[in-house]
């Protein structure tokens, strides 16, 4: 039998399947001995069977190179699911909606008096120099005093077993229909294993993202005319703007099929004439909303969006300006907004964060620059950070320079021992690294949270780079009822 889980070393790890003794972990029994029992060529039918499902279904991703521009990819996929027992999950979940609640009324807050400045909890000088805040934004009111409608939080297992939130995604989340896809790649290759374990679904999502933007309509109706704004085909996202559109029944739209007329209300331009929009669920950055407001020379936009979006004529979600939040120095400061928000501890903590912009820190950081991991506040997907452990001696005195020239724009953090799972690698199950970004849904009514969420796996060994543009794949994620119904 190929993978025999006696030989699978786990050592210095947290593996999400397998424990120290190379037993599996009683929500995993049961996959466990199903994957056992398989042989070479079934494991071979099994994986192609899933990049064939992959390639039917057209699941891509985007990546950019200088020499070839714009490459679509297949989707990187390893069949064996990770696997969350519930009643583990269930605190997660209660977690990471006290952290969305916390967010959004420090980005309320923020827009309005600005009472956790006042109160000496958050340095004024940190908004004065953040490239996300809006100013144009002060004084709005969203529905609920929600600016985030959808999050994307990425959480991490350290070698205790713990897991923590790594960093918050609230400025236009991604990688939720990857979420969604994996989960029916996975019915299709393994229908049996689903007849046979209560596995918690996912599927529900675009219903739970259309009520979710329904209720923000500002008019009363039984269905309110909701469209999905995209920078259009060549966005690396597109796959997911495109995908979500059709599984909510909603139109997906460019900026120049979108216009506002003279009483501040959003139309679509249709071959019946123009309708009039309720919900923007916008998946363009906010300087390029509206040319009006923002880069006056953008063509994704719509001139007069933010003037109807003031008006509380057309909702936006996520709202313009939530990106303040979106911020890695910000994030160390969101334990001190649930408790100054909420009157709460926080139920999922922090990884330990030194910010540079706070001298006793920076000192710290540079001088310990070779154990750290040191990430730019404001890049996304793995760019800009150094990996202290695994960088030369010139790289990390290029990021000592930055880091004295520039110390609000850098964080840095314990490069922890992130959990591994069992992953195919020439049909032999090895450990790879792995996170997984669960998505927030909140409304003025409701915070719902996915039963899982998007699992990232490094596939080259040692590294712990998940992004699939360096190289990453992904897995489905299992949250197991391990309490019964």
């Amino acid at each position: 039998m190929t993978i025999r889980w006696g030989s699978y070393k786990v050592k210095g790890f947290y593996d999400e399947l397998i424990r120290v003794t190379g037993k599996p972990r009683p929500a995993a029994l049961a996959l466990c001995q199903y994957l056992r029992d398989l042989s070479d060529q079934e494991i071979e039918e099994y994986k192609s069977a899933s990049e064939m499902a992959i390639s039917v279904m057209g699941i891509t991703f985007t990546v950019y190179s200088e020499e070839e521009g714009s490459i679509d990819r297949a989707w990187p996929f390893d069949i064996i699911p990770r696997i969350i027992p519930k009643s583990e999950w269930t605190q997660v979940e209660t977690g990471l909606k006290q952290r969305v609640r916390a967010l959004n009324c420090f980005i309320d807050d923020i827009y309005h008096d600005q009472n956790i400045v006042k109160a000496g909890l958050f340095p004024a000088g940190l908004l004065e120099n953040s490239v996300k805040f809006r100013k144009q934004c002060i004084g709005i009111d969203p529905p609920g005093g929600i600016w985030a409608h959808i999050c994307g939080s990425d959480l991490v297992r350290d070698k205790d077993g713990v897991i923590y939130v790594l960093e918050d995604n609230l400025r236009v989340p991604s990688g939720v229909s990857y979420m969604l896809e994996n989960r029916q790649v996975m019915k299709r290759v393994f229908p049996d294993l689903f007849e046979n374990q209560n596995i918690l679904p996912v599927d529900d999502y675009p219903s739970k993202l259309y009520d979710m933007l329904a209720a923000l309509s500002p008019r009363e109706t039984e269905r309110p005319e909701i469209v999905v704004l995209t920078p259009g085909i060549y966005n690396s996202a597109y796959f997911e703007h495109a995908y979500l559109a059709q599984q909510m029944g909603a139109e997906l739209v460019e900026g120049g099929d979108l216009l506002v007329e003279k009483d501040n209300c959003v139309y679509m331009r249709t071959v019946d004439g123009l309708s009039r929009v309720d919900v923007i669920y916008r998946r363009i950055d906010d300087l390029f909303l509206d040319p009006e407001v923002f880069h006056p020379d953008s063509y994704l936009g719509v001139p007069g969006l933010i003037r109807a979006w003031k008006a509380g004529n057309v909702a936006l979600a996520n709202a313009p300006g939530a990106g303040v939040a979106d911020d890695k120095v910000v994030y160390a400061f969101v334990p001190e907004f649930i408790r100054y928000y909420l009157d709460e501890e926080p139920l999922v903590g922090n990884v330990p964060t030194y910010k540079c912009v706070d001298k006793k820190d920076k000192d710290y950081v540079l001088e310990h620059i070779g154990e750290l991991v040191v990430k730019p506040a404001n890049e996304s997907g793995g760019y800009g950070m150094l990996i202290g452990p695994h960088a030369t001696a010139k790289e990390r005195e290029q990021f000592k320079k930055l880091i004295r020239k520039d110390p609000r724009n850098y964080i840095a953090q314990p490069m922890l021992t992130l959990s591994t799972a069992p992953t195919l690698v020439n049909n032999r199950a090895e450990p790879r690294h792995l996170d997984l970004r669960p998505f927030i849904l909140s409304s003025p009514n409701d915070v719902y949270v996915t039963t899982g969420g998007l699992t990232r796996v490094a596939l080259r060994k040692g590294s712990i780079v998940v992004n699939s543009s360096q190289g990453g794949g992904s897995k489905d994620t299992w949250i197991v009822d391990d309490e019964g119904s």
